[in-house]
């Protein structure tokens, strides 16, 4: 099963909060690349979401 973006997103925020503890800008920014992945993933999940909704809805219309 898909995470959709949380685990990224989760990971990004846990890595860019050492990165500023430390002073590690390098960990920081992966985990501001990791929870924008992250993101993006969730938007993905949405649009293919509503996809098969209108899917959906089209194939009831010829049905009826």
């Amino acid at each position: 099963m898909s995470d959709n973006g949380f685990v990224d997103k989760a990971k990004g925020e846990v890595k860019q909060n050492v990165g500023k503890v430390v002073g590690d800008t390098k960990t920081q920014s992966e985990g501001m690349v990791d929870k924008a992945v992250g993101g993006v993933k969730e938007a993905v999940h949405e649009v293919a979401n509503a996809i098969d909704g209108a899917v959906d809805s089209i194939k009831k219309k010829f049905q009826d």
